[in-house]
């Protein structure tokens, strides 16, 4: 009984986690208008940001295997947290637009080892359906991040006032897991035996050998261009209503976090409805409708059009990155499976930068009505790729 006491406490405290990660995510589309302004910045400058913390969160999110076994998960995510929080404070205290880009690297660091981490522990030992709703929790923090910067711009007129407050509450969590740390490493000998099971076919394949499994590398251009594209509605969603489509602050504030509310709901359902349709049909469904979503984005054929399809993106696009993660060992190998996840995250983090800076790059010589464009096409290329690496298992998996 204690040990099921332990495990749900653990499950929680992960739970928690994804909500501080998804929080500081939520906040930088609603804030970078008055980001650029207060540092007379062009459209596209926000990629130096993108790519700073991406830096950070690759670098750690592959070497999260040796942070974690030296100082425990309980151990991260204490470290994380505060690396996080101290990221976010500075970034309002900072003179100069290359101190926040180097603040950064350091937000970064707090996010990728936590990120890699609970993922490979979830899909190791969990269902489908948990890592759904493990993923809906990352929804809940970065549903709350526009919120909380909306706040701040209306009631006073300060986009420092919502990374003050987030990265204030990610201090607080680092010291609730740095207070908790023992639940981590308690563990039933029927669990270490598990645990050791596992290093022994998954941990201890050499990364080299995964490396030279083609099934691998597409697995990891469909976190690319996924996260890429979940990124990119969720960081240029706002400067397209207010910028482009003259929508107000008020009500595109509450649309952009429309977007990360119906993400979060569809998470919540996928999570029910996993284990009763499939976590297959989930994905080809949502990639239909998420395509969809962004053609009539990119229409816009009345005046309601950006809003409704704002919502119905964020809602399909709710279960695609947890069902491709539970998805990885069905198409790179049991055996290559927990490499491959690590490796995941970073191309997931790599496309965070690469897609929605290109988006920036397009607003800023084209226009912003470029982006709706940019996006739908890639989504086609998303939906096709899923459809090559879901015939199955990979025919050289061991």
């Amino acid at each position: 009984m204690k040990t099921n006491r332990s495990k749900i406490g653990l499950i929680l405290l992960a739970f928690i986690a994804f909500i501080s990660l998804g929080l500081p995510d939520g906040l930088l589309g609603i804030a970078w208008p008055s980001i650029r302004n207060h540092f007379s910045l062009r459209l596209d400058a926000l990629g130096l940001l993108l790519f700073a913390s991406t830096a950070g969160y690759m670098t750690s999110s592959f070497l999260s295997g040796k942070i974690i076994s030296k100082i425990g998960i309980g151990g991260t995510l204490a470290a994380s947290c505060l690396l996080t929080g101290a990221g976010l404070i500075g970034y309002t205290l900072v003179p100069e637009w290359w101190m926040m880009v180097a603040l950064g690297i350091v937000a970064g660091l707090g996010a990728g080892a936590i990120d890699a981490g609970i993922n490979t522990y979830i899909a190791s030992n969990f269902s489908e359906g948990l890592m759904q709703w493990l993923h809906a929790s990352y929804g809940v923090g970065v549903t709350l991040g526009p919120i909380i910067m909306t706040i701040g711009l209306t009631a006073f007129n300060a986009w420092q006032w919502g990374y003050r407050n987030v990265g204030t509450a990610q201090i607080v969590l680092a010291a609730c897991f740095l207070l908790t740390i023992s639940m981590w490493s308690q563990k039933s000998q029927t669990e270490q035996a598990h645990e050791q099971d596992l290093l022994l076919t998954d941990y201890q394949t050499p990364i080299s050998e995964t490396l030279r499994r083609p099934a691998v590398w597409m697995s990891l251009l469909l976190f690319f261009i996924y996260t890429g594209l979940e990124v990119s509605f969720g960081t240029w969603t706002y400067s397209l209503l207010t910028l482009s489509r003259n929508v107000s602050t008020e009500v595109a504030g509450l649309w952009a976090g429309s977007y990360w509310a119906t993400f979060t709901i569809g998470r919540i359902l996928a999570g029910l409805l996993t284990n009763k349709f499939g976590a297959k049909t989930l994905l080809i469904g949502g990639l239909i409708c998420a395509t969809l979503g962004a053609a009539l984005l990119w229409w816009n054929p009345f005046a309601t059009a950006s809003i409704i399809a704002v919502s119905i993106i964020g809602f399909s696009l709710a279960p695609i990155f947890p069902g491709f993660m539970s998805g990885t060992a069905l198409r790179v190998g049991d055996h290559h499976a927990a490499n491959t996840i690590g490796m995941q995250i970073s191309a997931a983090g790599f496309g965070a930068a690469v897609v929605p800076a290109i988006a920036g790059v397009l607003a800023q010589n084209i226009s912003l009505e470029a982006i709706p464009v940019y996006l739908t096409g890639l989504f086609a290329v998303l939906l096709t790729l899923y459809a090559l690496t879901s015939r199955g298992q990979d025919p050289g998996a061991a």
